[in-house]
Order: structure tokens, then sequence, then C-alpha cells
């Protein structure tokens, strides 16, 4: 039976950097070139906290690299330094067996989910929505879709045009996130009655959802506040098993 002819009865649609995942979405340019670390982050912050957008970051980002990053360099970085929250891909392997739908909704690159794939480190998604600054020849391990993601207001877009194409109800999408990157995605979220769960959440998110008086209906893990620094200890003792029975219990209503 093919991907579309199955019948799914709702639809998870995830951020993964420092939401699934303890790294950043440029991790893998700063393992290669250590020196652009520093630019890297001030960038990554700045449009996670809608200081500036996506395609103002990635172009920045595009001129600082001295080269386009080649397939050897994205498996050293992951046989090096992948690693995921503890229970994720459990919690991958959960909703699909269940019948629900998993989307990995990103402004990470695809190429660097297209190793991670064709390296068997994580359990194959169905779906895949992420940037295509970074993008390898197709094989046989993508996702089955692979949806272009070019700034954050794209995460709710290509969401909505997953759920049309598998006629799931707005009210069965379970939407995950964790800074203001993902704010946009809440927003639609909300307006659709989407299950809204932040993870690991970050004070722009929460300032996001107030500005915009969006409810975020379950945070996970630790939550910061402005100026409190990043507890990678917490996170990584978080399960993210303990999910499973709040989305089967929000899909059940």
């Amino acid at each position: 039976m093919s991907l579309k002819n199955k019948s799914y009865k709702a639809i998870v649609s995830s951020d993964w950097n420092e939401c699934l995942a303890p790294c950043g979405p440029f991790d893998f340019i700063s393992f290669n070139y250590p020196q652009l670390s520093t630019p890297l982050e001030i960038i990554f912050k700045k449009y996670t906290g809608n200081i500036i957008t996506l395609g103002d970051a990635v172009h920045q980002i595009q001129k600082l690299l001295p080269a386009p990053i080649t397939e050897m360099q994205m498996d050293h970085y992951l046989d090096e330094r992948f690693a995921t929250y503890r229970g994720v891909p459990e919690l991958i392997e959960w909703c699909l067996s269940n019948n629900i739908l998993i989307m990995i909704n990103t402004t990470g690159m695809i190429g660097y989910f297209q190793r991670i794939f064709a390296k068997n480190l994580l359990p194959k998604v169905p779906l895949l929505s992420a940037h295509p600054m970074v993008r390898y020849p197709k094989n046989d391990a993508d996702p089955r879709h692979i949806y272009d993601l070019f700034e954050t207001i794209d995460k709710g877009k290509n969401t909505e045009s997953v759920i049309r194409s598998f006629n799931i109800p707005s009210n069965k999408v379970i939407i995950m996130g964790d800074s203001g990157g993902d704010g946009p995605h809440f927003e639609w979220g909300a307006a659709s009655n989407a299950f809204l769960i932040a993870n690991m959440t970050k004070p722009s998110l929460k300032k996001y959802c107030d500005q915009k008086s969006i409810p975020i209906n379950t945070q996970f893990g630790p939550s910061y506040k402005d100026g409190e620094v990043k507890d990678l200890g917490k996170e990584m003792q978080v399960n993210f098993m303990d999910l499973a029975p709040i989305i089967d219990d929000f899909i059940s209503r």
C-alpha cells in the first residue's frame, strides 16, 4: 500500500534542532569550519528570535562558507556528533506503528537528513520539510516526500499541504517546537485547533506566543527564562516517550 493510500489518524509535525535533538542547524558547518562557530551562533539566535528572516540568515551563511559541505564532510560530522534526545527514535517508531504520520519540519538542511537516513542513524520518517541550501543527489534512503522550506512561515504551509494531501483533520495535528522560529508554525496551528507542544521551551517562543495570544498546550522538558543558560544535562534526562500518552490522549478526544 502506498503512503498516500494508507489512512492516518493524525500527524506530528516537529522541529528538530534543540527540539528533538541537542544540536543547532549549522553545527555541521562549525564542525568542519570551527572559525565560523561564533558568527553562525549569532545568526542562529537572530532568526530564531525573529530579528532577521531565515532567508537573510541563509544568505549570510552562504557568504561565510568557503566551499559547499560535501557528503564526506557531513558524514564525518554525523559519525562524531550525531545525537537525539532520549526516546526520540522510539517516539518516531511509536507514531509510525500507531498510524500517526510524523514529519520533521525544520530550518535545518535537507542534506543533513539525507545522510542521517542513508547511515541508518534514525528511523526513517516519511515526510521531511527542510531547507535546500545543502542537498545531495536523491537516494533510496530519502524520506518519501521532501518539502522545501525557505522561511519559518513555510512550516505551517508545508504542514497544511500534508494534511490536505493525506486527508488528516486539522484538529488531529500535533506541532512541536522550541524557539521563536517555531512561532509562525504555532500561530498556524492555533488557528487550526492543533495541539501545541513546546519542547525545551526558549524565551523567544514564549514571547511570540504571548504577543499573539497563542496558548501552548504542553511544555515538555526544561523551560528557560531570559538569560538562563541551556542545561544540556537536564535536557538529556528527559524521555520523549513520555509524550506518547499525551499525544494519544489528544488524538482520542
